[in-house]
């Protein structure tokens, strides 16, 4: 009788959703963006073992904060998601002296979806070859040491602040409007080397038009098993993959929320989707709720000594 008064109790907290309780996937970016088909690939599994249609909504703006801010005001019901960049819950936090939502205390982490790896990638602007060679190239002369990124205040601006840390030199950022007028100025030599997802430098890797010098995470890439990491070039401290992750909003109950760890950990691992999403350049991860929290919790650890050395400030 206990255990039948407690799986009671558990369905009033969570009720199954029915055939009409449609899954909202909140998204603060545009259409075919990466963020976009991480979770379209997602939404289309999830439905499955859910029961229920999954749907897409995009909300782009503020780089993905008109999206977060839709997920703190929604219903803790369990029919609401977001889809989002470590950079919207770890990063804005960090840069931002106002933000319109908390991580901490407006979402409920559901789980991770996928990795991505960044990259050191040269071009002709610097004769290196290797990271040692780098390394070695830019302590010759200070006023080498610029490398581009796709925006200000993103992630590869302060990994590229790590890596100055880590070789003890003063590495000044060149902020670009995204990442391929930036890999175009890498390969025409106007800025030696550049900062951005490994996975948007691989085809001209490959074509001879830039060379991939390191990536970012503790093992190399599924998707270019050639590049090196820098753990293993001797620099473990450079080190710091990216992610797309789910969340709720805070007080969903942890029926509901397990309820959709299950299902978004399940679909993004599903042999299917998994191949799609390696192909477009993410490592498909899944976890549990808990395995989120405890990602989030790393990174924020990890970057926040970087961000504060930076003095930078979004809000400026």
């Amino acid at each position: 009788m206990i255990a039948r008064g407690a799986l009671l109790a558990a369905l009033a907290i969570a009720p199954p959703l029915h055939a009409q309780d449609a899954v909202r996937v909140l998204v603060g970016f545009p259409p075919g963006g990466s963020a976009d088909l991480i979770a379209r690939l997602a939404a289309e599994k999830a439905r499955e073992s859910l029961g229920v249609p999954v749907v897409v909504e995009n909300r782009p703006g503020a780089g993905g904060q008109i999206a977060a801010e839709a997920l703190k005001n929604a219903a803790p019901d369990g029919r609401t998601l977001m889809a989002a960049p470590i950079a919207v819950t770890v990063i804005y936090p960090l840069t931002y002296k106002k933000l319109a939502f908390d991580p901490e205390k407006d979402f409920a982490p559901v789980s991770l979806a996928v990795n991505f790896q960044l990259a050191l990638t040269a071009g002709p602007g610097t004769p290196a070859t290797t990271l040692a060679e780098y390394v070695a190239w830019v302590k010759g002369d200070a006023k080498r040491g610029s490398f581009g990124v796709p925006a200000a205040g993103s992630l590869p601006h302060f990994f590229g602040l790590m890596l100055g840390r880590a070789i003890a030199m003063e590495l000044v950022q060149v902020a670009y409007k995204g990442g391929a007028p930036l890999l175009n100025d890498v390969i025409g030599g106007q800025i030696p080397v550049g900062i951005d997802v490994l996975s948007e430098a691989i085809p001209q890797h490959r074509a001879g038009k830039v060379r991939v010098l390191a990536s970012s995470g503790a093992k190399r890439s599924g998707i270019a098993p050639e590049i090196p990491t820098f753990t293993e070039l001797g620099y473990p401290q450079i080190q710091g993959d990216g992610w797309f992750a789910f969340h709720a909003p805070a007080k969903t109950p942890k029926a509901a929320v397990d309820r959709l760890s299950n299902a978004f950990s399940n679909a993004v691992r599903a042999p299917d989707v998994a191949e799609r999403l390696q192909k477009i350049g993410f490592e498909p991860v899944g976890s549990s709720a808990d395995e989120l929290a405890r990602r989030m919790a790393e990174d924020r650890a990890r970057w926040a000594p970087v961000v504060k050395a930076s003095g930078f400030s979004a809000d400026q």
